[in-house]
């Protein structure tokens, strides 16, 4: 597969008991949710490199966890430590510290979407490099598990109201409103809660 200069920053914390995928504490216990949170976080990186895309790892609390460490050494991936503030502070940054040293597009994401293939990211990609100046895949829940921009725009990250079934209607008023060229991939979910699980497990049996 053709590696595309697009690159995508994947937005990961450790899988630390109590501090990886806490609403699913009650599922899985604090343990069991860490070891899911690290098999999504391994999922992504292997759709991600599966898509022919240049990952890195933005890390919270820091890149020098022992996981985070293994893959440095293992796929040399570049892990970086995410940037103080909100979700969106934090998403910007990303772009804003992308910019600085690349001017290729960038597609960010959680590790939270285990439906994500790597077509999807592909199709992404080729959007932005095709004229689309963004693009975004919403989330079920009314956020999104995907923004891809190929400039920093502040104004798609500045007082949204974050973890709520408003964010994605709140960031196309914003992308409408600054007249940027964009479209939306088709809706995808993520694994938030203890029914997400429950969904994804029937998921996975039924491809077995």
């Amino acid at each position: 597969m053709n590696t595309l200069p697009v690159e995508v920053a994947i937005l990961a914390k450790a899988p630390v008991a109590g501090l990886a995928k806490t609403r699913l504490i009650p599922a899985l216990d604090a343990a069991g949710a860490a070891r899911l949170h690290r098999r999504l976080v391994l999922r992504t990186l292997a759709v991600v490199l599966d898509a022919g895309l240049l990952p890195t790892l933005w890390c919270a609390p820091s890149p020098e966890h022992r996981f985070f460490r293994a893959l440095q050494a293992w796929a040399s991936i570049d892990c970086k430590t995410q940037a103080e503030g909100d979700i969106g502070q934090r998403m910007h940054a990303v772009f804003e510290q992308h910019a600085r040293r690349s001017t290729a597009p960038l597609l960010l994401i959680g590790s939270d979407c285990p439906v994500f293939s790597a077509s999807h990211l592909r199709q992404a990609a080729l959007r932005l490099l095709w004229g689309d100046e963004a693009v975004v895949t919403p989330a079920e829940d009314g956020g999104y598990v995907l923004i891809g921009l190929k400039q920093p725009q502040a104004t798609l990250f500045k007082g949204l109201a974050w973890s709520t079934s408003e964010v994605m209607a709140q960031t196309r008023q914003r992308l409408h409103a600054a007249g940027l060229r964009y479209s939306e991939m088709p809706t995808l979910w993520d694994v938030d809660t203890p029914q997400d699980l429950a969904r994804w497990q029937a998921l996975a049996a039924g491809q077995a």
